[in-house]
């Protein structure tokens, strides 16, 4: 019989390990340990690299991986990059190796699920003792590892309950209760699920239990039962990254896409190397109309995908177009140095990639939009005519750039009809796909109702006040704060409308909404001296239309 990986585990003369560390005293201090315990096939890669051409010559059963590879790509991508090719599965036992210990890289080491993780200086005695626990663990439940492995999660609530019955591996129920937890939950037995953690939660506190039992509850839409729990997991701090997590997935499903925004950034800021979910970051950010959010996402993307199998070229196309899309709401000189950095990140980008000439039209519509940024509509209109096609291409990205620099030129019989091919781009029942669909949906909405970039609209409503005429101006700033609702200079200017409009005693109750909303964006934004100079006589003249004579009279 041909031997399995178990037998590389019960035999450990039969086991090969690869360390990937650019530090050789580590390599040095791997070896000696493994030969100790009787372990012969030991391959040591100073680089992410060279730790891939060993992977892709033989099969290791053990990998052993330094978080932080100063030379190439860092362990998490390395890792990532080892599942996606197929080189480390469930049945590998992966062990990282850090000489730190912040909350971040414990986050995204948590994430990855290695087997154990050892923190540097290291010495052979440790070593020898943490790997002998390590194997042992998945000798015993290697016939759970692989039916993970094989998506077979009925099978992994079988063997998980016949090693519960063996109490000669007491110490390792822990393991195989969380194993058999998370089968339940891939096997979307959520009642069952929330059972099975409530009686742990009897025995055990540890964090993953309350977080599962949690998560049952989220899926089953019971949230107003656990609200006291999930805020003390929230500020927990090993616990705190997965409920954010948790709670950005159940706002998603439920549509609330504001709180699920909320949730994502606080849990992409705790993991930051996780490029889905700075991804989602991004979609939401583009939902919620966060342009600032939208332009710092696409940036951690580009610097967190470096040297991994993320990297592309199409990742810097976002921060450009990200980049514009955040000037055309700024409406001060600041616009000027970032559409300057947007400049450069386009020349960057056609140094780096100078035979990619599938990215010719893809540029010319960002250089177009630029132009437009900068007032140059003529010129920006005859590079779209001349070198643009009302073509859709396969990416949707791409597309949807194209829509807004016809929308922005006055071309709006082609935007819309992009919009309407773009829409049949969008499938799958992902979350992701249900984000990227509303944002579709909003851009279709919004670009057939207005015309007009926010700084366009900004500019407009100013002419209009200036002129006299307050309630075109009102209409007009609204829909400026509906494209940019975080820019704090148009909610200065609808106060100042407002303020008009109120003691014109024109004004519904209804519109009051407005200028809350901004008094609420003045509380929760970082505002400097001279805008708060700007703000607080404002603040005080719309509240005192809401003092009743008596509170007047007192502080007379």
């Amino acid at each position: 019989m041909e031997p399995s990986v178990k037998h590389f585990f019960d035999s450990y003369e039969d086991l090969q390990v690869l360390v990937i560390d650019d530090n050789t005293l580590i390599h040095d201090t791997m070896k000696k340990a493994f030969y100790d315990v009787g372990i012969r096939e030991v391959r040591c890669a100073q680089n992410a690299y060279y730790g891939l051409r060993l992977c892709n010559d033989m099969q290791f059963q053990v990998v052993i991986c330094a978080f932080n590879v100063n030379s190439d790509k860092d362990g998490f991508h390395l890792l990532e990059e080892l599942k996606f090719k197929g080189h480390v599965t469930k049945r590998t036992v992966v062990i990282f190796l850090s000489t730190e210990t912040s909350e971040a890289i414990v986050n995204s080491i948590i994430e990855l699920q290695p087997d154990d993780f050892w923190v540097k200086p290291l010495t052979p005695k440790y070593v020898k003792e943490r790997l002998a626990q390590t194997l042992k663990v998945k000798s015993h439940l290697y016939n759970m590892y692989q039916a993970i492995d094989r998506k077979e999660y009925s099978k992994v609530i079988y063997f998980a309950d016949r090693h519960l019955q063996n109490k000669a591996i007491k110490s390792l129920h822990p393991n195989i209760l969380r194993m058999r937890g998370e089968a339940l939950q891939s096997l979307l037995e959520f009642e069952e699920a929330q059972k099975f953690y409530q009686s742990l939660l009897k025995k055990f506190k540890f964090g993953w239990v309350y977080l599962g039992y949690v998560r049952a509850l989220l899926k089953q839409g019971r949230i107003d039962e656990i609200n006291d729990l999930i805020k003390t997991l929230s500020d927990k701090p090993d616990t705190r990254f997965a409920m954010h997590d948790l709670l950005a997935q159940y706002h998603i499903e439920h549509e609330e896409f504001e709180q699920a925004y909320e949730e994502i950034k606080k849990a992409a800021a705790l993991s930051p190397r996780n490029i889905d979910r700075n991804k989602k970051s991004w979609d939401l950010a583009r939902l919620n109309h966060d342009h600032i959010g939208q332009y710092q996402a696409t940036k951690s993307i580009v610097s967190n995908a470096k040297n991994s199998i993320h990297e592309s070229p199409m990742l810097v196309l976002n921060v450009i177009r990200a980049g514009i899309d955040l000037a055309l709401t700024i409406t001060d000189g600041s616009a000027d140095k970032l559409l300057q950095q947007t400049d450069h990140y386009i020349q960057q980008l056609c140094e780096d990639y100078k035979e990619a000439s599938e990215f010719k039209e893809q540029i010319t519509v960002v250089k177009a939009r630029l132009l437009k940024a900068r007032n140059q509509t003529k010129l920006a209109l005859r590079l779209v005519e001349n070198q643009v096609s009302l073509r859709p291409t396969p990416d949707l990205e791409d597309n949807l750039d194209k829509v807004k620099v016809f929308h922005e030129l006055g071309m709006r019989e082609e935007a819309m009809f992009l919009l309407e091919a773009i829409k049949n781009q969008i499938s799958g029942d992902s979350l992701t796909s249900l984000v990227v669909s509303r944002y579709v949906e909003q851009e279709i909405d919004e670009r057939s109702q207005i015309h007009f970039t926010p700084k366009q609209l900004h500019e407009m409503a100013l002419e209009h006040f200036q002129k006299g005429r307050a309630k075109p101006a009102l209409d007009t700033v609204l829909q400026a704060i509906q494209l940019a609702p975080n820019s704090v200079r148009f909610s200065i200017s609808l106060l100042k409308i407002m303020i008009a409009l109120k003691e014109e005693d024109v004004l519904s109750e209804q519109d009051y909404q407005y200028a809350d909303k901004a008094l609420a964006l003045f509380d929760k934004s970082k505002i400097d001296g001279k805008t708060e100079e700007v703000i607080k006589p404002l603040k005080e003249a719309w509240l005192a239309f809401f003092r009743n004579p008596q509170d007047n009279q007192n502080e007379k």
